[in-house]
């Protein structure tokens, strides 16, 4: 076992997995509820970048339901891009766990 070998080849991953979270930073996903009546855009990162809402879901009577669907919207876009993250960060390391990763 050459280990200098060995910490080029770990210094290559490192510099791919920094490449690809910088990707995936970019990388946007969106997330559809209420039957398309809410609609978030984030990235892969976690940034939620827009939200639409249908005005025929605006009801001043009933702001909760309104809330409900704004915030399964973000969490849906959220896990989103953390599954496509992890996926693209699987191909990287090989199914390695990494810590941190």
């Amino acid at each position: 076992m050459n280990i200098a070998k060995l910490m080029k080849q770990a210094q290559q991953m490192q510099a791919g997995l920094a490449a690809k979270q910088e990707q995936l930073a970019l990388q946007i996903v969106d997330a559809s509820v209420g039957g398309g009546k809410v609609k978030v855009t984030a990235t892969c990162a976690g940034d939620v970048l827009s939200i639409k809402i249908d005005p025929s879901v605006i009801d001043p009577a009933d702001a909760e339901f309104l809330e409900d669907l704004v915030l399964k919207g973000v969490q849906e876009a959220i896990a989103k891009g953390k599954d496509q993250a992890a996926a693209e960060m699987k191909k990287l390391t090989g199914g390695l766990s990494l810590p941190g990763m």
